[in-house]
């Protein structure tokens, strides 16, 4: 089961050897930025990110996005009502007077506030860029029915379109009692740059990774043609510390879930790709629905 960190001064206290292991292997996790509702969800976000950054010496943007809704009057149709200037005032001020107290809980770790206007995945992007930024930290209540289909969850958004890896939180945990993460994949040969980041993962964490083939009715593959192809991905990609795995199931997305509540897996690494307008809307995203629907940790890259 997921551990709760147990804390002091707002972070997990680690031995000086565990801190100078973990920062050995934390290449590419030093700039961290971490979106905040001010939800109970973007709080647990925002403290795996103190701990992360911690143990990188790494920094943290914390940022909020005003995102403004339109105002229609009730004159011609499509007349738009224009904003109260103090109103724009008084969100930001009270915006940034959350995010001053959250960036009093930093202690050690450095921590920059930034209110932005806008739409969210676009303002994202731009402080991505702007900061070069190696990681999003980001929480979730996750997404069902009619408005995963429709409208998907901000996380879900972002996970689709950000350049970097994303790590999706529902409930914090403790860094350092991640061991065992899982990779679901098709076992392609053509995704170098996400093995990559997942084996800097995996590296940073000290764990053992979990290579799992899913077989659907779609998708099948006979017992020692699962097995051979899954040998033949470890050893394409150079993989240390791992195990193989195959199970049967009707969706991917419930296999996934599925194996990792049963095998207690710490955290699950998945790729994904930015599907737009009709074909996500038909196609989905196996991704998408795990990180809607899963309660563990998610750790997600584009192919």
């Amino acid at each position: 089961m997921m551990q709760i960190m147990h804390r002091q001064n707002g972070y997990h206290s680690f031995s000086v050897m565990e801190e100078a292991s973990l920062l050995e292997n934390a290449k590419v996790m030093k700039k961290i930025l971490v979106p905040v509702d001010f939800s109970e969800p973007s709080n647990e976000a925002y403290l795996v990110a103190l701990d992360m950054a911690r143990l990188t010496q790494g920094t943290i943007v914390l940022v909020h996005v005003l995102v403004l809704p339109a105002l229609y009057g009730a004159g011609l149709a499509g007349e738009t009502i224009a904003y109260d200037p103090t109103y724009f005032t008084q969100m930001e001020t009270d915006a940034r007077n959350m995010l001053e107290k959250m960036k009093g809980q930093a202690g050690p770790v450095p921590v920059t506030i930034d209110v932005v206007y806008g739409e969210l995945i676009s303002g994202l992007m731009r402080i991505i860029e702007d900061n070069n930024t190696d990681l999003v930290v980001m929480g979730t209540s996750g997404a069902s029915g009619l408005t995963e289909i429709f409208i998907g969850s901000n996380t879900e958004k972002v996970v689709r379109f950000s350049p970097i890896p994303v790590l999706v939180i529902r409930k914090s945990i403790d860094i350092k009692s991640i061991k065992n993460i899982l990779l679901p994949s098709t076992l392609d040969l053509n995704q170098t740059d996400f093995i990559r980041k997942v084996t800097e993962l995996q590296n940073f964490l000290h764990a053992t990774l979990h290579v799992l083939l899913i077989n659907t009715p779609q998708h099948f593959r006979r017992d020692a043609e699962a097995r051979e192809a899954l040998e033949y991905f470890a050893k394409h990609y150079k993989l240390a510390n791992y195990k193989l795995h195959f199970k049967n199931y009707t969706h991917e997305d419930e296999g996934v879930i599925d194996f990792a509540n049963t095998e207690k897996a710490d955290l699950i690494a998945m790729a994904t790709h930015a599907r737009k307008g009709l074909a996500h809307l038909f196609n989905g995203s196996v991704t998408e629905k795990v990180v809607n629907h899963m309660d563990r940790p998610v750790w997600t890259y584009h192919l």
